[in-house]
This record gives structure tokens, sequence and C-alpha cells, in this order.
């Protein structure tokens, strides 16, 4: 199929780290990545002429306190789910998705597997859930 390169007009980092789901996440050249800038060969097909709304715009009532979870769109369904069963369990509340908007990737524990967390009850280490988005199950 045919493929074309693309230059992204920056590198989006998120709360102090790129969006890397394994391997080099360094923002060097070496890694393609020039002045915040890189480029990627993608499938022409991919590629669409309008911008695609943001998941985080259409969600439900229950949706808006994890939509602003880093990978929403991927795990929309499972992240509300796990959230609702948090709250449920009374382990969260509703203000504690609200303060933190969601589930945020885990890259230094679990870099290179879909382990994301939130804090409940406070902002401190003994209250961060871990969660498996693909198997809905917490980790500690």
């Amino acid at each position: 199929p045919p493929v074309l390169k693309i230059r992204i007009e920056g590198v989006q980092k998120s709360r102090g780290y790129s969006d890397v789901d394994e391997g080099n996440a360094a923002c060097d050249p070496g890694n393609g990545i020039t002045g915040g800038k890189f480029a990627e060969w993608v499938e022409k097909s991919g590629l669409v002429a309008e911008r695609p709304s943001d998941p985080a715009d259409r969600a439900t009532a229950d949706e808006s306190l994890i939509a602003g979870s880093d990978d929403f769109a991927r795990y929309r369904k499972s992240f509300t789910e796990i959230a609702a069963r948090l709250i449920a369990e009374g382990r969260c509340t509703a203000g504690d998705f609200k303060e933190m908007g969601g589930f945020v990737k885990s890259v230094t524990d679990y870099r290179n597997e879909p382990i994301y967390f939130t804090y409940c009850g406070g902002l401190t280490a003994s209250n961060k859930v871990y969660v498996n988005a693909k198997t809905g199950e917490t980790v500690n």
C-alpha cells in the first residue's frame, strides 16, 4: 500500500513525558525528533481531510469524570466501568476523578503494559490506585 511521510507540527507531551507506549521515548534527532517536531511513515488510507473530533467532547455524564484520562479514546469503555466500580466499592469518589481528570498512564512502574493510575482519597502514594485498562483489574 502507498505510504507517505508526514511532518507533525509538535510532539505532544502529557504530564512531562512523551506519549510513547514502548521503546525509546527520547525527544532527540536520533529518535526522529528535530526542533520539537517529528516525522512518521503512515498508510495513506489512514489519512483524513478533516481532524476527527475529540472523544472527550462526546462523553456522557459518567464518562465526563474520566474524559481527561490518557488514552481515553482507546480505553473509554474500560475506564468508565473501572471508575464506576471503584466508586460503588467506596474506594474512590466522583470528586477524586474530577480532581485527577481520570486515569494517568504509568510510565515508570509499568511502561510497556496498559497500566494506569489515579488517586483516591488524597494525592499521596498510599492513595494511588493502579488499574489494568485491558482486564479492568486493580493492580494494587
